[in-house]
């Protein structure tokens, strides 16, 4: 087949170190009967092996060039091709215990990961390639440089962990970051939950869009409702120094003195 030609509007950069791959699908370690979904395929760096151990795979592949030659290269009843934007697809439709793996365009890296937080309770675990400051912002801590809106939404549904950094080199053509590798296990139904998503979402967002004031002044409009000291939220405190929990009881607070809806 001739070469394909990385597309910039698609954010394609083809993974073509093999050590790499092995150590992604090693982390993956899938089983035979395991029902997975892989994110832009691109030119088979992850799918070849992926599928020399499962029985069967589905991929979900925006270029259309690419989808052809995936169609071409392997048989249908064993590589399931969903020509689409992930940004597009609903990914509760695949059913339950799904291992979600890819290596995800930068450009809708946090969009996507957003995205997919709507079919969490069917996700088994997700294992991605991302740019290793996004991987950072997602695992960082409270009062931590990185820590933010990413940081709090996705604590509040996944178990997030840094695998391992992968050079610009081990891609063609090389992006200009430094990747790496992450893997997120949804939390159970017993994790801290709010009783609004929506009014959760709304407080973080706007507790972060002004991150270095006084979370007290972002959030004036509603100070008055919020327990502050019963939820353990200092008078200086700004939205990078207050943890998922307390994130959470805020938004119940907000959502039970009637100020957000549920």
């Amino acid at each position: 087949m001739s070469q394909h030609q990385a597309r910039k509007r698609f954010g394609q950069h083809f993974l073509t170190d093999e050590s790499v791959t092995d150590s992604i699908v090693r982390a993956v370690a899938p089983a035979r009967d395991d029902h997975v979904v892989e994110i832009g395929p691109g030119l088979s760096a992850l799918t070849a092996p992926l599928l020399d151990r499962l029985d069967r795979l589905t991929v979900v592949e925006i270029d259309r060039d690419l989808a052809a030659r995936l169609r071409k290269k392997y048989p249908a009843e064993r590589l399931t091709v969903v020509e689409a934007d992930a940004l597009t697809v609903d990914f509760a439709q695949f059913g339950a215990g799904l291992r979600v793996v890819g290596n995800l365009p930068y450009n809708i890296s946090s969009p996507l990961l957003f995205h997919l937080m709507a079919a969490a309770d069917q996700v088994r675990d997700q294992h991605f390639m991302l740019q290793r400051e996004v991987i950072d912002r997602m695992v960082a801590e409270p009062s931590g440089a990185d820590y933010g809106r990413l940081s709090v939404m996705l604590q509040s549904r996944y178990r997030i962990e840094k695998l391992f950094d992968v050079p610009p080199e081990a891609f063609d053509p090389p992006p200009r970051v430094v990747s790496a590798v992450v893997r997120m296990v949804p939390l159970g139904a017993d994790r801290p939950r709010p009783v609004s998503d929506a009014a959760f979402e709304t407080v973080v967002a706007r507790a972060f869009s002004q991150r270095r004031k006084m979370l007290r002044r972002v959030l004036a409009d509603w100070a008055d409702q919020v327990p502050w000291e019963a939820i353990g939220v200092a008078p200086t405190a700004r939205a990078e120094e207050v943890g998922v929990r307390q994130f959470i009881a805020l938004a119940d607070a907000l959502v039970a003195a009637k100020v957000l809806s549920a």
